[in-house]
C-alpha cells in the first residue's frame, strides 16, 4: 500500500522486521550466487581436464537448462500456489544434496563423464524449482515502490557472490579436486537456512488472501494445464515484456562466450585453474562496479534505449574477448561485458515483477528462467557446438557478431521497446485497487 511518505516523494522508511528479512534475502542470495559461480568452476575444469573437448562443456549447460526447460509448467505453478519460500528452502538443501553427491564421486579418482552430467541434471532440477520461488521473494518482500532499491543491492550481492565463488573455486580446486564441491554444498545449505528468516510484506499477504479467496469462489483449487500455461500467455501478450525477455534470451545465447573459459584460459591464454578463476571473477567484478552505481544512480528514464545500448556493448566486448591473447586484455573484456549485461539484469529483474500481477509471478518467472536458461546454460551448448566446428575463437567472435546484429533486428521488431522511458508501476497500482476491494 502507498504509505504518506511514499506520496510525498520517497518510499517509507523500513521497519525492523522487514530490514531483517531484507538482510536475510541478500545473504541466502550471495551464497546462493556464490555457489553457482564455484560450482560452474569446478564443473568446467574437470571435465575439460577429463575430456579436452570443449563440446563437452556446452553439453553441461544443455544438462543443466534442460530441468527447467521440460519443468516449466510445474515450477511456476508450485511457485505460485505453496509457500514460496519453502519452495525455495527445499530445492536449495536437494542442490546441497546434488553437489555433496559430486563431491564424492570427485573423491573416487573420477574418470568418467557420465555420472557427472546426470548429478548435474538432478541439481538443474532443484534451481529449477528454485529459481522462480526466489526470484519472486524480493516482490513479496518489500513494497513495490522499494523492489528497484531491493533489486539494486540483490545485484550488487549476486555479482559479489560472483567473484568471491570463481576465486575460492579456483584455489581449492588446485589443492584438492573435492573441495570446491564441499564449499558449494556448504554455501546450498547457508542460502536455504537465510530464506527461513525471510517474512512477506502485508501487501504480499492481503495479494495471497485474495487470490486464495477468488480460487474458492470459482472452485479453482486444483492445478490445471490452463493455469500452467498463464505465465506464457501474459508474456506473450505484454509486447516491451516479451521483447525485453526475449532480447536477453538471443543475446546471450550468441554471446555465451563464458562456457568456454576453461578452453580460452588454457589455449588462448595459457593460464590455469588460478588464472581460470580470476577471468570468471571478472564477470562478477565488472558487473559489481556497475550495480554499485546503480545502487546510488539507477536507471529510470530512457530504459529502453539503455537497454539496446546496453546489449550492443556486450556483443563488443565478447568480440574483443575473443580476438586477443593477453590475459589482462581478456580479463578487461569479461569485466566490460559483465557490466553491460548488468545493465540489462537490473532493467529485466525490476520490470518483470513489476509489471506481472502477484498471482502469476511464479509462472511468469518460470518461463523467464526457461528464456535466461536458454541464454546461459543454452547459450553454453550453442557455443561448445560452434567451438567444435569453428574452435573457441570462432565461436566466440561470430556470437558477438551475432549479439549486435540481434539489438538491431529487435530495435526494428520491437519499436515500443526502444520508447520505453520509465518501469511501468501502473498495473502495481491497479492490483492494489483490486485488493482494497476484495
Amino acid at each position: 500500500m502507498a504509505t504518506d511518505a511514499t506520496r510525498a516523494g520517497g518510499p517509507a522508511p523500513l521497519d525492523g522486521r522487514t530490514r531483517r528479512s531484507v538482510v536475510a534475502l541478500l545473504a541466502s542470495h550471495f551464497c546462493a550466487a556464490a555457489a553457482i559461480a564455484a560450482l560452474t568452476v569446478a564443473l568446467g575444469k574437470q571435465v575439460f581436464d577429463l575430456t579436452g573437448e570443449e563440446l563437452d562443456l556446452g553439453l553441461l549447460g544443455l544438462a543443466e537448462f534442460l530441468p527447467a526447460l521440460v519443468l516449466v509448467f510445474v515450477t511456476g505453478p508450485v511457485a505460485d500456489r505453496f509457500d514460496r519460500r519453502r519452495v525455495g528452502t527445499t530445492a536449495e538443501l536437494v542442490a546441497a544434496l546434488g553437489t555433496l553427491a559430486l563431491a564424492w564421486y570427485a573423491s573416487n579418482d573420477a574418470t568418467s563423464i557420465v555420472p557427472i552430467f546426470v548429478l548435474v541434471v538432478a541439481y538443474g532440477t532443484a534451481r529449477a524449482f528454485a529459481m522462480p520461488a526466489t526470484r519472486a521473494l524480493p516482490a513479496d518482500t518489500v513494497e513495490p515502490e522499494r523492489l528497484p532499491w531491493l533489486v539494486a543491492r540483490q545485484s550488487v550481492v549476486f555479482q559479489a557472490g560472483m567473484i568471491v565463488g570463481p576465486v575460492v573455486a579456483g584455489f581449492l580446486y588446485a589443492a584438492d579436486l573435492t573441495l570446491p564441491y564441499l564449499f558449494v554444498t556448504v554455501l546450498f545449505v547457508l542460502s536455504a537456512a537465510g530464506l527461513c528468516f525471510v517474512h512477506k510484506d502485508e501487501r504480499a499477504v492481503a495479494q495471497q488472501q485474495a487470490t486464495a479467496a477468488r480460487r474458492a469462489d470459482t472452485g479453482d483449487t486444483r492445478p490445471s494445464w490452463h493455469e500452467a500455461l498463464e505465465g506464457i500467455r501474459f508474456v506473450r501478450a505484454n509486447p516491451v515484456l516479451l521483447g525485453v525477455i526475449s532480447l536477453d534470451l538471443f543475446a546471450v545465447l550468441f554471446g555465451g562466450a563464458v562456457a568456454l573459459l576453461p578452453a580460452i584460459a588454457e589455449e588462448r591464454l595459457g593460464v590455469g585453474a588460478v588464472g581460470l578463476g580470476w577471468l570468471r571473477a571478472a564477470v562478477g567484478i565488472g558487473a559489481a562496479v556497475v550495480m554499485l552505481f546503480l545502487t546510488v544512480r539507477p536507471v529510470t528514464r530512457h530504459v529502453g534505449r539503455r537497454l539496446l545500448v546496453a546489449v550492443a556493448v556486450f556483443g563488443v566486448g565478447t568480440v574483443l574477448l575473443g580476438i586477443t591473447t593477453n590475459f589482462a586484455v581478456a580479463w578487461i573484456a569479461l569485466a566490460v561485458l559483465s557490466g553491460a549485461d548488468a545493465v540489462s539484469v537490473f532493467i529485466r529483474a525490476t520490470l518483470v515483477p513489476l509489471v506481472t500481477p502477484a498471482d502469476k509471478r511464479g509462472r511468469v518467472l518460470a518461463v523467464e528462467m526457461v528464456f535466461i536458461g536458454a541464454s546461459n546454460e543454452l547459450g553454453a551448448f550453442e557455443s561448445g557446438v560452434t567451438a567444435d566446428w569453428f574452435g573457441a575463437v570462432g565461436s566466440v567472435v561470430l556470437g558477438g557478431v551475432a549479439t549486435i546484429l540481434s539489438v538491431a533486428l529487435w530495435s526494428w521488431w520491437f519499436p515500443a521497446l526502444g520508447r520505453v522511458d520509465r518501469l511501468d508501476t501502473a498495473l502495481v497500482e491497479e492490483e492494489e485497487a483490486e485488493i482494497k476491494s476484495a
